[in-house]
């Protein structure tokens, strides 16, 4: 008996369902497992059918509307594209329909309201929404008709499927720009005709003629080309907000309508030239900005690109091609001389430059041997490599990147959501003058009054200010991500503009990180190889750089029990059934007397201490002219370290810092970060170990070294991908930038705005120039931003 496709039960004889899937087709056992297939080869998913490992669970048969949306509950469906997050499951999404920062503060709103919802934001500029749910009270199938509900479409991000969306939006604009343009032209050439009459007399019939023709032209284009405007004013009404939507829908039907009637009744005058050029001059203002945003916003998408489809898999039966998200943690993949990775992993046979460019910005290729680790997406330039893979590609590094690009791409800084917030009571205000215009104007000149009133609303539309912050983040944040930095909280820009103060970790961050043992001196009963090999074995399960110093390839470590790290003091553990200690003078009671000049580490027992060990780390080249730079432009500076030596008041001296804070824990690093913050300093703090985690996290703003800790990475708000200094004074110094162009764009806007206002409320603007006033002010907004691109 044949199997089903789907779940692999038997097919029974008499069975009519199958589905056809690249032109065969597949025998199906029920008519839920055909409606399961369906699904996810509509979702973009037949890589799923390609790649599985093991058959689908057996489909229900559900109501055919709801099938697309609940068979996204599917294990199956979701291993593409969902990620645990401890108790809860992270998705981002694509999000059709969203055309200003109004739409993506309605979204949240509505969905905050689910129950077993933790977390949603919206980005307008992407068209992303990144959301965190608890499966055991809310389904991911509820997330998506809750944007269903308010009108918006909502699919898990897959950047080929991101590809196809922008796609399919831009021939959606082209045609409902194209119908616009044709349609105004033609209005316009009927309304050359009726304003021949000012000047020659024109017979009635002839008049009421070209009225209906004109009618007869816009009317497509008030259905088809206008009808997003529409659809967004809707989803505001119907949550009782306001949207820049509803501000131009008014204007565009109350305009139409009145030309109707002034058609039918054959009284007053028809503008239906004003109106489609209306429409034209918005779409392309639109079209405009979704080509600008789409450039704005690509980075994560280039990234996503830079991952190869195919490997070269190596096992028992040989070299042969697999799909490079099917690669399992383990499995040997063979890289030939310019092919990129395809998956993070450790190198176990060759030698290669490997170009990380895509990852650290530094386009000098780096050495990588036999034991290095290398990541997906960096090119092989110059020899062939086998790697056996350590991550899956959900966990790689370059899809850290993409989420954590992602997170800050969504993350609002106070002055974005200030400026959503003015934008939406804007619209209120605009509406409020509106009202009083067309009441002045009536009382005046009633046939007047309702055009002015029309002008007031589409000139003034506060499309530029919703742009204004969005899209200047988003370019920053992308420039930022090519040259090494990796931005994980938006705050980050905002903090270096007002930041007074850059508060340093020592070891791996303003030196090398990497320490070397120089020199052992004994202080107990024990000889020097006995006394290096238990300190061999207390590090071993350390990431500190000075654990790093006492690692000898190849070499048998000591049995260890208990090992257990004391953040900023050392380690402890058991090794033959006796209790060692490796860590500070000042932990293991060593009277400050007998310390010694430079970084040093002693080992004790139960009894006292047994040796010394000097190590030496060198300052990077670059912490000079960083702590220089810093003290030039007007900011304090200070190191704070856990290492109480001698060697940190010698680099202290050697860069120049205004204060230096050593031998403190991470409580005390986190206590003077506070009480620099009571004293009013903001303070940006550098660091790279696990001792620097909660100052990292506690800190106004935080970057991490790419070296440093996975801890350390996790609590910063950035990360230095290529673990150079310098890159800081170049976030800086976009940060400034930024906030340049942030304030540039809100001085147009508001400017525009303030401008055009009393020309439309004194009927010096007709409707259809306001609305070319308000495409290029949102334009200009846009073009404006993408100079941080630059």
């Amino acid at each position: 008996m044949t199997g089903c496709f789907h779940c692999g039960e038997p097919v029974p004889d008499n069975s009519q369902y199958a589905f056809e899937i690249k032109g065969i087709l597949h025998p199906m056992c029920c008519p839920g497992c055909q409606a399961v297939a369906q699904t996810i080869m509509e979702c973009g998913l037949a890589s799923y059918y390609e790649h599985r490992t093991a058959p689908g669970a057996k489909g229900e048969l559900i109501p055919a509307e709801l099938a697309a949306l609940s068979h996204y509950d599917l294990a199956e469906v979701q291993q593409e594209f969902v990620t645990d997050s401890g108790t809860l499951r992270e998705i981002q999404l694509s999000v059709e329909g969203l055309s200003c920062a109004a739409c993506a503060w309605l979204i949240e709103r509505h969905l905050n309201t689910l129950d077993g919802l933790s977390y949603i934001v919206v980005n307008s500029t992407t068209h992303r929404a990144r959301i965190k749910w608890d499966p055991l009270q809310l389904s991911l199938s509820d997330i998506l008709k809750g944007f269903a509900r308010i009108g918006y479409r909502a699919y898990p991000f897959q950047t080929h499927q991101q590809e196809a969306l922008y796609a399919r939006e831009v021939k959606s604009y082209l045609y409902r720009m194209g119908l616009a343009g044709l349609g105004s032209m033609q209005v316009m050439m009927c309304a050359v005709a009726l304003y021949m009459d000012l000047f020659i007399s024109v017979e009635e019939e002839f008049m009421i003629y070209f009225k209906w023709i004109s009618l007869l032209l816009s009317t497509p284009i008030m259905i088809y080309s206008a009808q997003p405007f529409y659809l967004g004013a809707w989803r505001s009404l119907r949550q009782g907000q306001l949207s820049m939507d509803v501000s131009v829908s008014l204007a565009l039907i109350g305009a139409f309508v009145a030309s109707i009637w002034a058609t039918v009744f054959n009284t007053g005058e028809v503008y239906y030239d004003s109106i489609t050029m209306f429409v034209f001059f918005l779409l392309l203002g639109r079209f405009l900005e979704l080509r600008a945003r789409r450039k704005a916003s690509e980075s994560s998408s280039n990234l996503a690109r830079l991952v190869p489809i195919m490997a070269t898999l190596v096992d028992e039966q040989g070299d042969h091609e697999v799909a490079a998200k099917t690669l399992k943690v383990g499995d040997s993949v063979r890289v030939l001389a310019g092919a990129t990775l395809p998956a993070d992993g450790i190198i176990v046979e060759g030698e290669a430059n490997v170009n990380e460019a895509m990852l650290t910005g530094e386009q000098l290729p780096l050495c990588k041997r036999r034991g290095d680790t290398v990541y997906a997406g960096t090119i092989n330039s110059d020899a062939p490599l086998l790697v056996r893979v350590n991550q899956p590609i959900t966990q790689s590094r370059i899809a850290q990147i993409m989420r954590l690009q992602d997170e800050a791409l969504i993350d609002k800084p106070a002055i974005a959501e200030l400026a959503d917030t003015l934008s939406r009571h804007f619209i209120l205000v605009l509406l409020i003058i509106a009202a009083l215009v067309w009441t002045y104007w009536h009382l005046h000149q009633p046939d007047q009054a309702f055009w002015i009133a029309l002008a007031v609303l589409v000139a003034t539309c506060p499309c530029a200010l919703s742009l204004a912050t969005p899209t200047a983040l988003t370019s920053a944040t992308a420039h930022l991500t090519r040259t090494g930095i990796l931005l994980r909280r938006g705050h980050v820009l905002d903090i270096l503009t007002r930041a007074n103060r850059v508060v340093m970790d020592k070891t791996g961050t303003l030196t090398t990180g990497e320490v070397r043992l120089a020199a052992i001196q004994l202080l107990g009963n024990q000889d020097e190889a006995h006394c290096l090999a238990i300190a061999r074995a207390l590090e071993s399960q350390s990431e500190h750089p000075i654990a790093r110093a006492f690692r000898a390839p190849g070499e048998v470590l000591l049995a260890t029990r208990d090992i257990q790290p004391v953040i900023g003091h050392g380690v402890a553990g058991l090794i033959a059934g006796q209790p060692y200690r490796l860590g500070s003078a000042r932990w293991l009671g060593i009277s400050p007397d007998e310390e010694v000049p430079g970084l040093s580490v002693y080992l004790a027992d139960d009894k006292g201490p047994l040796a010394r060990f000097l190590l030496e780390d060198s300052l990077r080249p670059d912490a000079l002219a960083l702590i220089q730079a810093f003290k030039a432009a007007g900011l304090k500076t200070t190191i704070l370290t856990g290492d109480g030596s001698a060697q940190a008041d010698e680099v202290a001296r050697t860069l120049g810092v205004d204060e230096l804070v050593k031998g403190v824990t991470p409580d005390g690093k986190l206590a003077y970060l506070k009480a620099c913050e009571a004293r009013g300093d903001i303070s940006i703090m550098v660091g790279d170990g696990i001792n620097d985690a909660p100052v990292l996290a506690g800190a106004h703003a935080s970057f991490a070294m790419a070296g440093g800790t996975d801890l350390a990475k996790n609590s910063a708000d950035a990360i230095l991908l290529a673990d150079d200094l310098t890159r800081l004074l170049e976030a800086r110094t976009l940060a400034l930038r930024t906030r340049r162009i942030i304030k540039e764009n809100f001085a147009w806007s508001i400017g525009y705005n303030l401008l055009v206002l009393p020309l439309a409320a004194s009927g010096w603007l007709p409707p259809y120039l306001a609305a070319a006033g308000m495409s290029l002010s949102s334009l200009i907004v846009v073009t404006n931003s993408m100079r941080l691109n630059r």
